[in-house]
């Protein structure tokens, strides 16, 4: 008899959740979820060992590609679609890929998972470099799509890394990093958007977050990169401006419009006291990491 992968599994504490009320339906997930952070606990030095991998990559002039089926290569596309507007950075620097392509974001391509081919797809698409890095995100780790990837992968010579849920997973194999959570069974059998996606999504944060704090995206903990292109944007820029230099809101605000909507200049105009031109060539002599030119 085979034994059910982890994420497979069924969870005796949801046997009978057909005959909760809905209170104590959200209360059982509510539960179960609280499992994902202590499992993500145990990861952290991988995790880490994850954010410097990247980090490094970046200042070499590499990207970091995710990929993954369903859920898996959802959530990749919203962490990388993400990194732009936060931290001002480039659009290809951090790029998703899903099996079954932009129709899967919307729509169940179940049988892409499955695909080698497709997987080879996407890769060329993503066309690596050396110092790039690839991501294989998987709930349960063993599916074609997936494995391919960080297997070419590993052949072109790149560091992999793998996010997974289940210990077992022959996508193991193929990771230089293996970020491997136990969440146990779903509350749902095999449902794995749920405490495997929470993990996924968790862990994603961390990676990015990570590697743009590690390459001076941030100063202190606010996001100084990030692109203006909303109202709530330009008063959050302002407000970071006004905190960090030590001036008001007006004058911030003055800063801003000063600077072309660079937050760093601004503040480096601010605090210094200095115009556009001696603020820019300050930043540059410093690689653009404001707590160093502060």
């Amino acid at each position: 008899m085979t034994t059910k992968i982890l994420t497979e599994q069924s969870n005796p504490l949801s046997e009978n959740i057909d005959l909760m009320s809905g209170v104590e339906i959200a209360e059982l997930i509510n539960q179960e979820d609280h499992h994902v952070a202590i499992a993500i606990s145990t990861q952290v030095k991988k995790i880490g060992q994850a954010i410097e991998l990247i980090a490094h990559s970046f200042s070499q002039g590499g990207r970091l590609g995710y990929f993954g089926s369903g859920t898996s290569g959802r959530l990749g596309i919203l962490d990388a679609s993400e990194c732009p507007p936060t931290y001002g950075v480039s659009p290809t620097l951090v790029e998703g890929f899903i099996s079954g392509g932009d129709k899967a974001l919307r729509q169940a391509v179940e049988s892409a998972e499955d695909s080698t081919e497709l997987a080879l797809q996407d890769l060329q698409i993503f066309a690596p470099t050396k110092h790039d890095i690839v991501v294989g995100i998987s709930a349960g780790g063993n599916a074609a799509y997936t494995n391919t990837i960080l297997s070419e992968a590993q052949k072109l010579g790149l560091k992999t890394i793998a996010i997974c849920t289940n210990p077992n997973a022959s996508l193991k194999k193929y990771a230089d990093i293996f970020i491997c959570p136990e969440v146990g069974p779903e509350v749902i059998s095999g449902s794995s958007r749920m405490k495997s996606g929470t993990a996924q999504k968790m862990i994603l944060n961390m990676l990015t977050t990570g590697a743009m704090i590690r390459t001076g995206k941030t100063y202190k903990n606010y996001m100084i990169d990030l692109q203006i292109t909303n109202q709530k944007l330009h008063q959050r820029a302002c407000q970071i401006i006004s905190e960090i230099s030590r001036v008001s809101i007006t004058e911030a605000t003055k800063y801003l419009a000063q600077s072309h909507n660079n937050v760093k200049i601004a503040c480096l105009m601010a605090a210094k006291n200095i115009d556009y031109e001696t603020a820019e060539q300050l930043l540059r002599q410093n690689h653009g990491i404001l707590r160093r030119t502060l």
